[in-house]
């Protein structure tokens, strides 16, 4: 891992993606998979940019695989940036409750243990393999993000390293509120 100056901004998606990896991986998680993409053929209002994208998954040995942490970073001409989330894979929808009680109860436990001052979205996606299936019988997921600030890119990497490694602390303390603890599949002996 090549991380790059510690207190210079982060101009580019590559020192970007290091100095989250640096953090994340420093909070004991395993990078699982790394995607990057390339687009120059952009249509529309950003007909003749370029834009690269990373996605970085991780994971750790002593949590069920339902769990994981992504990155998302995002660079463009004049722009860069990036967010974090936590991926809960839930239980069926038909065991799950109202939506939106899960979203209040989330998006509460969020509140009190993500950092303060930070956009954290919150997203519930609820998805049928199959038309033929039941929709109780629906998969679930909860995505809690922490959207990076561009002042702490600007920081440099050693910013976004601490940032990243406060971030997946903060995500851990989230899996142990029983508002998300509840979402996770039981623990099989």
């Amino acid at each position: 891992m090549n991380l790059p100056e510690p207190d210079q901004a982060i101009l580019t998606l590559e020192p970007l993606l290091e100095s989250i990896r640096d953090g994340v991986e420093r909070a004991g998680w395993v990078l699982s998979e790394l995607q990057k993409t390339t687009s120059h053929e952009l249509e529309g209002r950003w007909a003749g940019e370029s834009s690269r994208c990373a996605y970085i998954f991780f994971y750790r040995k002593d949590l069920p695989e339902s769990v994981q942490v992504e990155a998302f970073i995002h660079e463009s001409s004049g722009e860069l940036r990036s967010d974090m989330s936590l991926v809960v894979n839930g239980p069926e929808f038909g065991t799950l409750g109202g939506v939106k009680e899960v979203l209040d109860r989330v998006r509460f436990a969020m509140r009190e243990t993500l950092p303060a001052g930070f956009r954290s979205p919150l997203a519930v996606r609820v998805s049928l393999p199959d038309a033929a299936e039941s929709p109780e019988e629906a998969d679930v997921e909860l995505r809690a993000k922490l959207v990076l600030p561009t002042r702490a890119i600007e920081a440099g990497a050693s910013a976004v390293s601490a940032l990243s490694t406060s971030v997946v602390t903060a995500f851990e303390r989230l899996l142990e509120r029983p508002e998300v603890a509840e979402l996770l599949p039981p623990v099989v002996d």
